[in-house]
């Protein structure tokens, strides 16, 4: 289980203290998708190297408080910090083609759905992807209806999470 207080912390640690408080401040008044935004904002202003560990976990967060979609870019550009990086990458966003959800698993709960991968294990191949509902416009649902942590090319090894569940995912 994640303490989101805790991880929301180490988020802020990482900006200089002016920055810092206004991060920790945005948590503490429960203005969670500010605080996001300011966050990446930060990154991105004070040239903060992060690993791609941390990418995802901050990835994670912004799905989490409904960021996701608007912080993409801007976490796509925050610089890498490669020493300390244990294998996860997170998918570059404007790259991702979605998939016929029974593509990855056969659950028939990804029946309808399209997945669209999203983190990346490049040490067991793993690939945590976001399932939508395709809207009658054709774009995707802007929240996920399920996780699901698959391996490409082997539709019988999925685990399905529920819509609330993206950090057990």
């Amino acid at each position: 289980m994640i303490d989101e207080a805790t991880q929301w912390r180490r988020f802020a640690a990482l900006l200089p203290p002016s920055r810092r408080a206004e991060i920790v401040d945005c948590w503490d008044v429960g203005e969670q998708e500010a605080g996001l935004d300011r966050l990446v904002a930060g990154l991105l202003e004070h040239q903060v190297a992060i690993s791609e560990t941390l990418r995802a976990e901050i990835a994670v967060a912004a799905e989490v408080w409904g960021r996701w979609t608007a912080l993409a870019p801007g976490l796509a550009r925050c610089l890498g910090d490669h020493h300390d990086d244990p294998g996860l990458r997170l998918i570059e966003h404007a790259a991702i083609v979605p998939l016929p959800g029974t593509s990855v698993g056969t659950d028939m709960a990804l029946a309808d759905l399209l997945v669209v991968p999203w983190i990346a294990c490049t040490r067991c191949g793993q690939v945590l992807a976001r399932a939508h509902n395709q809207e009658p416009w054709g774009d995707l649902s802007h929240l996920a209806r399920h996780y699901v942590l698959f391996v490409p090319r082997r539709s019988t090894a999925t685990r399905l999470f529920a819509p609330e569940s993206a950090w057990d995912a």
